[in-house]
This record gives C-alpha cells, sequence and structure tokens, in this order.
C-alpha cells in the first residue's frame, strides 16, 4: 500500500513498526521537565496544574467586553485575553479620519487609559493572568496596563500576562505594523529589558505561530519560521547587552491546533525540542531559557461557515491536540466564529470543551500519555528534522529580518495555501459540510451590534478625555518620548536610554494610543512593504 501524506506533506506508512524510530530516549526526549523537554516543561505537568483556560474575546467597547470577561471568569475562566480593534492595534486614534468603519469590529476599541480602566473594572489584576493580543502598539497597551494597576495601588511587580508583541510576524502574515523593522526590533528588546527588571511576571512577547498557519503555512513552516523570528528576537536582545539568560525564561510562544490530531501533537512535542536545541547550541541558554511556554488556539481558519455545529467537532479535536501535546494555555474557538463575533452562548460552550476535556477526558491523569508511539516518535523526529532544514534556510538568507525583506516567508507560506486550496476544491482533502456531506442549507445569520452608533460612543468617550487632561503634561511627555526615539533608530550605536518608563508616563498623562504612535512615527518612519 502506498503511504498517504500528512497536512504538511510527510509520508505516513499504513503502519509504523519499531524498526522504523530512531529515537533514543535521554538524548531526544528525557523524562519529562528535563532537557530537552520533548515530554514536557514540567514533571508533573497537569497532574499538578491544568493549562490556562484563556478565552479570547473583545467586543466593541471596554464595557461591553468587560462583562463578556466576567461571564467568562464566573463560567470558569482562568485567565483572561483581550482582542483590540483594527485601529488600536495600528496606532490609529477612534476620532481618526483613517479608524472610519472599523471602530470595534474586530475587537475592543482602546484609546485612552481611561478606557483600559473600564475594560478592567473589577478584575482583580494581582490574581488573574492578561494576555493582549497586539504588537505595533504593544508598548503603549502594556503601558496602560501597568498605570490602571498602579492606581489602583497594585504594584507593577504583581501583574502577570503576556503581550504578543511579535511584530516580526505582522511583515510576514499579518499587516498590522507601523514602523520599520530596526526601531520596531529596537523597542521590542527594550520592553525585554523593562519587563525583566520591573514586571517580572510578565511575558514581554508571544511569538506567534498561529498567525503564520491561518495565512496558510503547514505545521513544518509554522515551527520553522516561528522560531526564526523568535532567534531574531534573541539576537537583537543579546546585541542590546541583555543576558539571555535574563529575559529568555519569559519568552512564551503562541501556536495553532488544526485538525491532524497526530500531527498536532508531533508538532508540539517537536517543537519544545528544536526550541531547547537552538537556545542551548546558540547561545548557550541554561534549562530556564531552553525551557518553551506556549499558548495554543484553536486553528480560526479550520471553522467553517456551513453547518456551523460542527466545529464543535472540529475544535475538541484541536483541543485535544494541544494538550495531549502539553500546551500551558489554551483558547478554544466559538463554533459560530466562521459567521461573527462569538455569541455568548458558543463562547461557554468552548470554555465547556476545555473543561471536560481537563476533568473528564482522562487526558491530564498522565504526562505525554502519547510518547512512545512509534507513530508519533517518527512524526515528531521528521517535523523536527525538517523545520530544521528551513530554518537553516533562513539562516543563509541572514535571518528572520533579511528573509522578510526578500519575501522568503511570504512566498512559502502562499505556495502552501494555494496547494492546500487547490486539494480542497479537487475534494483530495475533505472538509465536512463544505466539499462532502453538504445539506444544501445557507449559513445562520447572526445579528450584528450597531457600529456605527458604537463608534460614535467611543469617539465621544475620547473628547471627553481630552478636554479633562492637563494638555501642558500631554506635551511635556511626548516631547520627552520624542527626544528619546532617535536612539532607537539605524544609525544610532552604544547604550540607548530607556523608552518604557516615558511610554508609561505618557499614557499617565492621558495621552492616546494615537498620538503616542504618531510621535514615534514622526521619528521613525512608516514600513513600507518591499522598501
Amino acid at each position: 500500500m502506498s503511504d498517504r501524506l500528512s497536512p504538511s506533506g510527510i509520508p505516513v506508512a499504513a503502519v509504523v513498526r519499531p524498526t522504523d524510530v530512531t529515537t533514543d530516549y535521554p538524548r531526544d526526549l528525557g523524562d519529562p521537565g528535563q532537557f530537552p523537554f520533548t515530554r514536557g516543561v514540567q514533571p508533573t505537568m497537569y497532574r499538578g496544574r491544568l493549562w490556562t483556560m484563556r478565552q479570547y474575546a473583545g467586543f466593541g467597547t471596554a464595557k461591553a467586553t468587560n462583562e463578556r470577561f466576567k461571564l467568562l471568569l464566573d463560567a470558569g475562566q482562568t485567565g483572561l485575553s483581550v482582542a483590540f480593534d483594527l485601529p488600536t492595534q495600528m496606532g490609529i486614534d477612534s476620532s481618526s479620519p483613517r479608524a472610519l468603519g472599523e471602530v470595534g469590529r474586530v475587537g475592543v476599541a482602546i484609546d485612552t487609559v481611561d478606557d483600559m480602566h473600564v475594560l478592567l473594572d473589577g478584575i482583580p489584576l494581582d490574581k488573574v493572568s492578561t494576555s493582549m493580543t497586539i504588537n505595533s502598539t504593544a508598548s503603549t497597551l502594556l503601558a496602560m496596563y501597568i498605570v490602571v494597576a498602579e492606581e489602583r495601588g497594585i504594584p507593577r511587580a504583581k501583574v502577570s500576562g503576556t503581550v504578543q508583541n511579535d511584530i516580526l510576524k505582522e511583515y510576514i502574515a499579518r499587516g498590522t505594523y507601523i514602523y520599520p523593522p530596526v526601531p520596531s526590533l529596537a523597542l521590542t528588546a527594550e520592553m525585554f529589558r523593562f519587563c525583566a527588571t520591573e514586571v517580572p511576571q510578565w511575558n514581554p512577547i508571544s511569538i506567534s505561530g498561529y498567525h503564520i498557519r491561518e495565512a496558510g503555512s503547514t505545521a513544518v513552516q509554522e515551527v520553522a519560521f516561528t522560531f526564526a523570528d523568535a532567534l531574531e528576537y534573541v539576537k537583537q536582545a543579546v546585541a542590546a547587552g541583555l543576558d539571555v539568560n535574563v529575559f529568555a525564561p519569559r519568552l512564551s510562544f503562541f501556536f495553532a491546533a488544526h485538525n491532524d490530531l497526530f500531527e498536532e501533537v508531533a508538532k508540539f512535542r517537536a517543537a519544545r525540542r528544536l526550541w531547547a536545541r537552538l537556545l542551548r547550541e546558540r547561545f548557550d541558554g541554561n534549562d530556564a531559557s531552553c525551557r518553551m511556554r506556549f499558548h495554543t488556539q484553536t486553528g480560526g481558519v479550520t471553522l467553517q461557515a456551513q453547518q456551523p455545529l460542527n466545529n464543535v467537532v472540529r475544535v475538541t479535536v484541536q483541543a485535544l491536540a494541544a494538550t495531549l501535546g502539553g500546551t500551558q494555555s489554551l483558547h478554544t474557538n466559538g463554533y459560530d466564529e466562521a459567521l461573527a463575533l462569538p455569541t455568548a452562548e458558543a463562547a461557554t460552550l468552548a470554555l465547556r470543551t476545555q473543561q471536560i476535556v481537563g476533568y473528564e477526558s482522562g487526558v491530564a491523569q498522565t504526562v505525554d500519555p502519547l510518547a512512545g508511539s512509534w507513530y508519533v516518535e517518527q512524526l515528531t523526529d521528521e517535523i523536527e528534522r525538517r523545520a530544521l532544514e528551513l530554518l537553516m534556510r533562513v539562516d543563509e538568507l541572514g535571518g528572520a529580518a533579511e528573509a522578510i525583506r526578500a519575501g522568503f516567508f511570504q512566498e512559502e507560506i502562499g505556495r502552501s495555501a494555494y496547494e492546500y486550496q487547490l486539494r480542497v476544491e479537487a475534494g483530495e482533502t475533505v472538509v465536512v459540510g463544505v466539499n462532502r456531506f453538504g445539506d444544501g442549507q445557507d449559513p445562520p445569520i447572526i445579528p450584528a451590534p450597531d457600529f456605527t452608533a458604537l463608534e460614535r460612543d467611543q469617539v465621544a468617550r475620547l473628547a471627553a478625555v481630552r478636554a479633562q487632561r492637563d494638555p501642558n503634561a500631554v506635551e511635556t511627555a511626548l516631547q520627552r518620548l520624542a527626544e528619546v526615539a532617535p536612539q532607537y533608530d539605524s544609525g544610532h550605536s552604544g547604550p540607548r536610554a530607556e523608552l518604557m518608563p516615558l511610554i508609561i508616563d505618557a499614557v499617565r498623562a492621558r495621552a492616546s494610543v494615537g498620538e503616542i504612535a504618531d510621535t514615534l512615527e514622526k521619528v521613525w518612519g512608516r514600513y513600507q512593504p518591499g522598501g
């Protein structure tokens, strides 16, 4: 019988035998909690503590999102995850003509720290960790979170969470960038420094393979390109004078979980091992630095508008893949997300899916339960080997920043996405309810909010803040920011002044996201693809 192929193009034999696997237990696996961490980053994994159940939410206004957060926390969610609207992600105030029609549409609109106060109202920031999916304006949103905590009397050392802050994948896969790579990477290194010294429980970056996968990559490309970006960040931070073993233990990763259960489990295991080896070999990382911690989100692009209840099953399979693969944190998508922002019912069911997997399925009973499967170990080895080959090609181009400039990532992902679509259209890849087993029914219609009214109210709130703040304090804070920003651009050598404290000062003065972004853009310029 001829071999079939996994979604990444890896041959899958009808039967895998012991002679097909060359895994050496001490070298390639080791016990959980031990280098190279293939079997997990903690010795007892979920027997000691389940993964963080962190549902992603962002709905138009800060008040509406706060209500959803409280609903999910009451339902048993153990961490917050914030989706921001596109203007917030791209440093554009809700009152700007450029924001017209986009305010609050794909997440919550945050213009000033007063919005952040509303977003986090009643949330115990010293007890609940918060993940924020924000990149170009990550420094500003982290500053807002810190100011909210401090204005409530909570010291910054007691808050915990993550900012995504992964600007390289924006150039590769998403497009919500503002500044060119040089100052963007310098700002990332500054956030590494700041978090290590001032906010020790905060992860200053979540290096994202998820958006690379959403753009159409294979599982192998997801691992390789994520680590290419990660190595660039580490290199930049070390060049800025930071000790790898001070900041690297707080690095976190963000991966997708798709439908092929065994390839996804093997991907997570291979990723842990490969990252451990890369950090040890290239930067002499200690065990804490080599221990790869990651959040997982079930695959948004796998959700279908046709027969949307089928998505409940897809999400369950993907949640099993993530937990069998040893994730530290998980978001499960709502079944209706291919149609609209998830309803409260769908979000609650998605959380219940995690809870059933965690408490009823037996997944948490023993660590890495698929270890020793000849098929899973073979897949783990092959994903690591192929990902390393791709990574070496990025190295030959000069690293992630140069590979982005050359269009390497974009071309590779585009080709994979195109080939997948051809397989779906030819019926070679079955999508239940789409190209097979359809029922001829139209997708249901989910009512949408009145975004026009929402935008009008948000603009009014921003105007109220501007009317009440001290304009001299805002001008002074932004001027200080402009004076230091040139040190983060190309051509500057030597030590740089600390930028994060100045951003915090601007936020505390009630400067807006857009005003801070505009101040930096005037110094650094705007990124132009292909430039």
